[in-house]
């Protein structure tokens, strides 16, 4: 089999994300609730609750518009006959190296924002710990699964 050129995940992972940077700020909203609240009760100065709002404000922007961006344009793998190569991360770049022959069983992962979106993820586990291929098309992430268990030897089609 020849290696095919790095392979990109599905655009739609942007969405994803952007959607899990929503739900993620959602939560962290409780901070400047808390700084607002001991600002009332406690008469301390209002600069803190401004200083968290801002910060809330800028982390949410940076989870929500750039980081699903950057994450996306970085994402890339590659599949060989004897290895996958993964190549992820924003400020420390990672390129890892998954040898076939120290693949032990292969899965997709679907969970309920994937599914809205039709996308699935592949999982890669080895006796080092467990890889994944994020946010591909339910046609691409069951193919790869199939041809990495395939070449791997595990020949696992399970669904």
């Amino acid at each position: 089999m020849k290696a095919k050129p790095n392979q990109f995940i599905s655009r739609q992972a942007v969405s994803v994300w952007r959607i899990k940077g929503v739900l993620f700020t959602g939560i962290l909203l409780l901070v400047p609730a808390g700084l607002f609240v001991l600002s009332y009760l406690y008469q301390v100065s209002w600069v803190y609750f401004f200083l968290g709002s801002a910060l809330y404000v800028l982390l949410g922007a940076w989870n929500i518009v750039y980081l699903p961006w950057i994450r996306w344009k970085i994402w890339r793998y590659q599949l060989h006959d004897k290895e996958i190569e993964v190549y992820r991360g924003i400020f420390i770049i990672k390129h890892t190296l998954i040898p076939m022959a120290r693949v032990q069983h292969v899965d997709t992962e679907q969970g309920p924002i994937y599914k809205r979106f039709g996308l699935t993820a592949v999982m890669i586990s080895t006796a080092a710990g467990t890889h994944e291929i994020p946010a591909l098309t339910e046609e691409t992430g069951i193919e790869l699964r199939n041809q990495i268990a395939a070449l791997a030897g595990t020949e696992d089609h399970g669904d």
